[in-house]
């Protein structure tokens, strides 16, 4: 398997046993969270509208979109260039025209035009601004008529179309490293920012990443096609790890974001295995993180009202934990596995009014065994100020930390517990620093002026 994202302890598991230690990411790269504007070409020119409409269809389709140009040529750079020429000729013609019908057969016409512009003389037109004219008449020609663009992928081999191209992304030929993070931009919508923050590395390395992936892709011509059932075991890991981290970068979003996105995948994979531990472990590491999401100021979890939880779905998700367990059997439970029972500890607390640091601590001693990344190491860390006492929490903090910002916050706080005051007032202000939430940060200031 390639490289994990390191918010395995600073998202949707462990991360919330950290107190103010808890990682921060921002919500999905999705644009405008509006709806649709009414279709049909019919009534006055709207920008508002017309922009609402194209970033509803980067939103809900983009992905997919991207996956039906790629499929035909292997290259996933010129898809994605001529999917962002199409939206650009949208963003210019549809408040003048109208919203068609069908705005993703009309994205889908306008970028396979240009694809085609490209295919017959790349060298004489690499540098030559879009002229949509042609591509424009072609898809307001074709009205409502357009052919589905997905139409072409067979809904019976796998139930569900970002599944689909998350197996796609998952090739075999496609370096394991980059394998995840291409799965979390092109078919989960995500930047190469927000990956970056999960896999506590800089932009610029991701990026690059993210660009050698599709380059391969392009050179060795891996055919960027919807596989079908029999591919799924050997691409599952990075799949399961695309989940794991869409739920990790939306860990303050609710059940209406990707985060619900979130488990539905992961659900439906689960089902779609049916008797894949794992799978289910996920389905219920999801479902419980989930159940606990609020919006408005930060809370540690431990110091949340249960009555603010949504019990419907910690039951779902302890029953999807019973099922993982009783599928696994005799064997060694998974990583996956650990980080939802460690969840269901935290949550098991509107039944006993008290968290089971203990329980805890040896789940985490578990886990990692099993990966042992540097965010489970900064939440056992936590874990462990909690149960024998800061001192133990701050010599069990990992080295090599310095770029994750869990680190610090977990640093500050274990620090201010041990009545180190100036140097938690230093690491919660570098805590601050690399807190990309203002609600995190507000928190985290709060706890800075708890110190001298």
């Amino acid at each position: 398997m390639g490289a994990q994202p390191v918010t395995d302890a600073a998202g949707p598991a462990a991360g919330d046993a950290t107190g103010s230690a808890t990682g921060d990411a921002s919500g999905p790269a999705s644009g405008d969270a509006s709806g649709p504007a009414a279709g049909g070409t019919a009534g006055a020119p709207d920008r508002a509208n017309a922009y609402a409409a194209a970033a509803h269809a980067a939103r809900e389709s983009y992905a997919r979109l991207v996956a039906v140009l790629a499929a035909s040529t292997g290259d996933l750079a010129l898809a994605e260039d001529a999917l962002a020429d199409a939206f650009t000729a949208a963003l210019g013609h549809w408040p003048a025209s109208g919203i068609p019908d069908n705005p993703e057969g009309w994205l889908i016409t306008v970028a396979r035009n240009r694809q085609r512009d490209v295919w017959k003389s790349a060298a004489a037109r690499r540098s030559t601004p879009l002229d949509p004219a042609a591509e424009i008449a072609a898809a307001d020609d074709a009205g409502g008529d357009l052919a589905d663009p997905f139409g072409a992928v067979d809904p019976l081999r796998i139930p569900d179309k970002r599944l689909e191209l998350c197996f796609t992304c998952a090739h075999p030929a496609i370096d394991p490293a980059a394998r995840t993070p291409l799965i979390l931009q092109v078919a989960l919508g995500f930047d190469a920012a927000q990956i970056a923050a999960a896999y506590a590395v800089p932009t610029a390395t991701m990026a690059q990443r993210l660009t050698r992936a599709k380059r391969r892709i392009a050179r060795a011509r891996i055919p960027f096609v919807v596989p079908d059932r029999r591919d799924m075991p050997e691409r599952l890991p990075a799949v399961l790890e695309a989940v794991y981290g869409c739920a990790a970068i939306t860990w303050r979003d609710d059940a209406d974001s990707l985060a619900g996105e979130a488990r539905h995948l992961a659900v439906t994979l689960a089902r779609l295995l049916e008797r894949e531990s794992e799978a289910w472990a996920l389905a219920a590491l999801v479902t419980l993180s989930l159940a606990r999401r609020h919006s408005g100021p930060y809370v540690p979890l431990e110091e949340q009202p249960p009555a603010s939880w949504d019990d419907q779905l910690i039951d779902e998700g302890e029953a999807h934990l019973r099922r993982a367990a009783a599928l696994r059997g005799s064997a060694a439970p998974g990583r996956f596995e650990l980080e939802a029972a460690i969840q269901a500890v935290h949550v098991d607390r509107r039944r006993t009014g008290t968290v089971d640091w203990a329980a805890i601590r040896t789940l985490y001693s578990a886990l990692l065994a099993v990966a042992p990344s540097i965010g489970a190491q900064v939440a056992a860390a936590a874990v462990i100020g909690r149960t024998d006492g800061a001192a133990a929490g701050l010599a069990a903090l990992p080295p090599g930390g310095e770029a994750f910002q869990p680190w610090w916050a977990t640093r500050a706080e274990l620090l201010r517990r041990a009545g180190r005051d100036a140097e938690a007032e230093v690491a919660y202000s570098r805590a601050i620093e690399l807190a990309r939430e203002p609600e995190l940060r507000t928190f985290l200031e709060s706890r800075r002026g708890l110190t001298g």
